[in-house]
């Protein structure tokens, strides 16, 4: 495996890494219902707020590296939900959905070989395709630690 190789493969598995801390998967498994809009004592957001937050951004990310007619969403109503609770179950469901494909997505991108990761994005201001992709990577850990710490403070986690 040439350099090259390696740094896609990393890139790809830091998108869901799991050898450090909890994943994405594992912090939003099994949240009941009753506890997906619920904001603990102390803390500023609930379960979904944080998946949302988590499936817009990395979707807005996404959107940014693909698409040369992106337009960026207005902060911070563009990037969080208003409500506290999902709409639904089959929202949140839909929601988690979209966030793994996403994920997957950006994930074929950072192990695509016709991209050069060091190039500038053509519709950007100077940002390259390696930093959209550590810039997602790092964002997601840090909400997801989130979730985890929401789930904790609601008497929701077990430890791993």
């Amino acid at each position: 495996m040439n350099r090259d190789e390696a740094l896609r493969a990393h890139l790809s598995k830091l998108l869901d890494w799991g050898d450090a801390h909890v994943g994405f998967d594992a912090a939003v498994k099994g949240i009941p219902p009753a506890l997906r809009g619920a904001v603990p004592k102390g803390l500023d957001h609930s379960p979904w707020q944080l998946v949302e937050h988590l499936r817009r951004a990395q979707h807005d990310i996404l959107d940014f590296c693909r698409n040369p007619k992106y337009v960026e969403m207005p902060f911070p109503e563009g990037y969080w939900p208003a409500e506290a609770a999902p709409p639904s179950d089959a929202v949140w469901t839909k929601s988690i959905a979209a966030f793994r494909r996403d994920r997957d997505t950006l994930k074929k991108l950072a192990e695509d070989d016709a991209v050069d990761l060091f190039a500038r994005i053509p519709h950007g201001t100077g940002q390259t395709y390696l930093r959209e992709l550590l810039l997602v990577a790092d964002h997601n850990a840090y909400h997801v630690g989130q979730v985890v710490a929401v789930r904790q403070a609601l008497g929701d986690w077990k430890s791993t």
